[in-house]
């Protein structure tokens, strides 16, 4: 009787199972790596985290360019050419109605608001102090100023709302002086004058 050939083939189970093994790992292996490596950040991302927010305005469309100067305990100062310092930011500077112009949809729209912002990321105790300076009068005149202070976290709060005027070009004035605590608490909140605007 006559044998089928049915040809020859060198395939192993064993070997077949442990390549599939091989392969699943391998495949396990490139997921935990993409899971592991998250996207990097865009450049100049600013964390969100945020512990007080110090605002302040001045007359919608009003020309003259306010600067706000915040001191931390730790001597550090927050201010238009030192936008980062240690745990502050300066969010924008807003010179008056020089930077109010600005492009929506290929449109020039101005945004009359004047404003600026300045976050503290993270809290040292001590003794902060919030000036604010007339850099530039166009005006001329005299410049009410209005600065708040709120306190995000736990839960928001206004610990500060007020506002002086600033006399002219080169008038400076300190808003508010507040002590943090601690446990992140804001306490002696007083106006005692302290200047902080270098020549």
């Amino acid at each position: 009787m006559r044998r089928r050939n049915l040809g020859r083939h060198d395939h192993d189970p064993f070997t077949d199972l442990l390549f599939d093994i091989l392969l699943g790992f391998t495949f396990m292996f490139v997921i935990a790596v993409t899971a592991l490596n998250p996207p990097a950040k865009k450049k100049g991302e600013i964390p969100a985290k945020a512990e007080i927010i110090i605002t302040t305005t001045w007359p919608d469309g009003n020309p003259d360019d306010v600067d706000t100067w915040v001191q931390a305990p730790d001597g550090e100062v927050v201010w238009f050419r030192n936008p980062d310092a240690g745990l502050m930011h300066l969010d924008r500077d807003d010179r008056g109605t020089d930077n109010d112009r600005i492009t929506i949809n290929g449109q020039s729209v101005v945004n009359p608001l004047n404003q600026e912002v300045v976050t503290v990321r993270g809290t040292v105790p001590g003794e902060y102090t919030v000036n604010v300076h007339c850099y530039h009068s166009t005006t001329e005149k005299p410049v009410p100023v209005q600065i708040s202070v709120v306190k995000v976290n736990p839960v928001l709060e206004v610990v500060y709302y007020g506002s002086v005027e600033l006399a002219g070009q080169d008038s400076e004035r300190t808003a508010v002086r507040f002590s943090v605590a601690e446990d992140g608490r804001i306490y002696n909140l007083h106006t005692l004058p302290k200047s902080l605007v270098t020549s």
